[in-house]
């Protein structure tokens, strides 16, 4: 059975994540067998070394030669041999600091030793003990931390991936996008041209209904304001000073007059001085976002209710908030976190490239942020648009 197309990324990102998983318990497995192995080894080099100590004390003959031969064979392993009362005898392996009192330090590292390993009793004879305390040693506790130290190189390795991954992705779709718009703007410049040039015609012709050539105008000119959209998304936008209440208002006002007469849209703003809420924007362009939000809002709401466009100023006068709600049938959670993917559509007809479009619009060219704010289901839908303000 084939994986449907959307399944599939998912399926990779859980496989490559199940493998990197599956890797670092392997890891960490095979390194504690290890580390358990060389801890065992190390505690039986400590027993023969309390073995030659005993034997080396109560051995008539020079046997010292044992036990330093066995000293000079420990390069690794922490000791400290101790009498009955915990007094340091000797010690092999430990580095003393300088301006350290060498009694104290090595106290204190017997107290280290004995929370690793239970020290080895030296049975001098009936009435005489020593002690030998050890800890670890230095490969045995750079082995304990290897695995970790592995996995966390494995994720910084997996995030850089991901990263560059999601960079040249993006750079694509910007391509990809810039390609689109650019073809679009072309293809619709030729039958434009001529639409152009027919209304000049039948504006000549005093015969004909001249209110007909004023309703084509309209048309064109609404053709002529798509290619420039399309041209606007292919290249820079020039960017002006624009106040966003007039924006809203021409937009509105436009929108009315062609969906259904049961759609009543209002402008809220807290604001009367019309200047106090200039930016700079590129209209077309955000005219096209405030469009497709209403465009998207009438369609959810089946051509019937109330759209509300809150303007406002907020974080200290520096961003211009806008709030488009609609009383429309609303979305889940999960259509929610979608709804700006390009090809995501909840209609029978459309590409679903409106509000990928309008996401490009308010953060690439705008510097703003646009997301769903909160939707409930049959109750309606709010998207907030933050813009710097000028």
């Amino acid at each position: 059975m084939m994986l449907s197309t959307d399944r599939q990324p998912l399926l990779i990102k859980w496989s490559i994540f199940i493998f990197a998983l599956l890797i670092g318990v392997v890891s960490i497995v095979y390194t504690n067998i290890l580390v358990d192995n060389l801890m065992e080894r190390e505690k039986r080099q400590i027993d023969l070394f309390a073995k030659v100590q005993s034997f080396t004390v109560t051995s008539n003959e020079n046997t010292t030669f044992l036990l330093t031969e066995f000293l000079q064979a420990n390069h690794s392993i922490p000791v400290i041999l101790a009498d009955d009362k915990n007094n340091p005898l000797s010690f092999k392996n430990i580095e003393i600091p300088k301006e350290a009192n060498e009694r104290e330090f090595l106290l204190a590292e017997i107290e280290k030793m004995k929370a690793q390993h239970q020290p080895i009793v030296v049975q001098i004879d009936a009435n005489w003990k020593q002690y030998i305390y050890y800890k670890n040693s230095v490969l045995i506790d750079q082995l304990r931390y290897f695995p970790y130290i592995q996995l966390t190189i494995i994720g910084i390795f997996f995030v850089v991936v991901y990263f560059i991954f999601m960079s040249a992705r993006k750079a694509e779709q910007n391509r990809v996008w810039i390609g689109l718009a650019k073809e679009t703007a072309h293809q619709l410049g030729t039958p434009l041209s001529s639409l152009i040039a027919w209304v000049e015609y039948l504006k000549a012709d005093d015969t004909f209904d001249q209110s007909i050539t004023t309703e084509l105008q309209k048309d064109v000119q609404r053709l002529e304001m798509i290619t420039a959209r399309f041209s606007n998304i292919g290249s820079v936008p020039a960017l002006k000073t624009e106040d966003v209440y007039d924006v809203v208002t021409a937009i509105v006002a436009y929108l009315q007059k062609r969906i259904s007469t049961k759609v009543k849209i209002d402008i809220l703003t807290e604001n009367d001085n019309q200047l106090s809420l200039e930016t700079i924007l590129n209209r077309p362009l955000f005219e096209w976002v405030i469009e497709n939000l209403c465009k998207n809002a009438v369609d959810a709401m089946s051509g019937t209710g109330q759209i509300t466009i809150a303007i406002a100023k907020v974080k200290n006068n520096t961003q211009i908030q806008l709030d488009i709600t609609d009383t429309g049938k609303g979305m889940t959670a999960k259509h929610a976190k979608q709804v700006f993917q390009a090809g995501f559509t909840t209609k029978k007809r459309g590409w679903g490239l409106g509000l990928t479009l309008a996401k490009r619009i308010v953060e690439n060219y705008h510097n703003g942020k646009i997301w769903v704010l909160k939707s409930e289901l049959n109750v309606g839908t709010t998207f907030r648009i933050l813009i710097p303000k000028k």
